[in-house]
């Protein structure tokens, strides 16, 4: 089975607040009637067998809201089921990662966003958005983690991927002939503003010279390896234009569903 699971968390945002309100928007935009189920390998995800939605966790203020993302998704791990997560802010990836981790040995994470969010703390918060990737490599929750489409990186954070061994293909270096074949479990986590701001003008940081949605979906599709959860964060609705990014987050949502089924 694929679980989704809503997780609507902005309280880690370091510049503005608004994720919170995008699992509802992305199923919004999945169920759309200005689009259909269907997946481009051809898997219809209309009241499909395996695919399971949670909704939204309710969630307690930090820190108790981290405690209970882990629980949650652990819980569904535990069963055996594979989690796609719906952000929130990218702060989450690093409480569902505990999650995962005491599950799944030698776990890689392949983490496609415009920033390393390496920090080891921003604005006082070692729990920003900024931060989730130093707490999980510090905590040993990931044997390998592949950064891709990063544009951002500064010399703390070129430290922190010396640190902790972070293996980047920055943006500048992209090839659309790369592919991924990577052994083991992987956990892919999906920060819309890896593409460029003009195809998801519905994020926070609005960083040029990233991805087209073509190129973000054709990566996912191309993978080699077990994927085994996802999430896709940053969406932040109070700045998108007609729903368009909502509608890049849902598009990217039902390939990564078949991407699971299929793994």
């Amino acid at each position: 089975m694929v679980v989704t699971i809503g997780i609507p968390l902005d309280e880690n945002s370091s510049y503005l607040r608004g994720p919170a309100a995008a699992p509802e928007r992305i199923r919004q935009a999945f169920h759309s009637d200005s689009s259909n189920y269907w997946t481009e390998e051809s898997i219809n995800l209309e009241r499909h067998p395996k695919v399971i939605d949670d909704g939204d966790l309710s969630l307690p203020a930090m820190p108790l809201a981290f405690q209970a993302i882990t629980s949650a998704v652990g819980n569904r791990v535990q069963q055996g089921h594979k989690v796609i997560s719906l952000g929130g802010d990218h702060s989450i990836t690093y409480p569902i990662i505990r999650g995962f981790a005491p599950h799944y040995h030698k776990l890689t994470i392949l983490h496609l966003d415009a920033h390393g969010d390496l920090y080891d703390s921003f604005d006082e918060n070692r729990y920003s958005h900024a931060c989730p990737f130093a707490r999980i490599m510090e905590s040993g929750l990931a044997s390998r983690l592949i950064q891709v489409g990063v544009r951002t990186y500064n010399g703390h954070q070129r430290e922190q991927v010396k640190r902790f061994g972070v293996e980047c293909i920055e943006m500048k270096d992209w090839n659309d002939d790369l592919r991924f074949v990577i052994d083991g479990p992987v956990y892919l986590s999906l920060d819309l503003d890896v593409m460029d701001p003009a195809f998801v003008p519905g994020v926070s940081h609005h960083e040029p010279g990233g991805f087209s949605t073509r190129q973000v979906l054709n990566l996912i599709q191309k993978l080699d390896c077990h994927l085994v959860g996802a999430d896709i964060v940053e969406l932040n609705p109070t700045r998108d234009v007609h729903g368009m990014t909502a509608m890049a987050a849902a598009k990217c949502y039902k390939e990564l569903l078949a991407r699971l089924l299929m793994s």
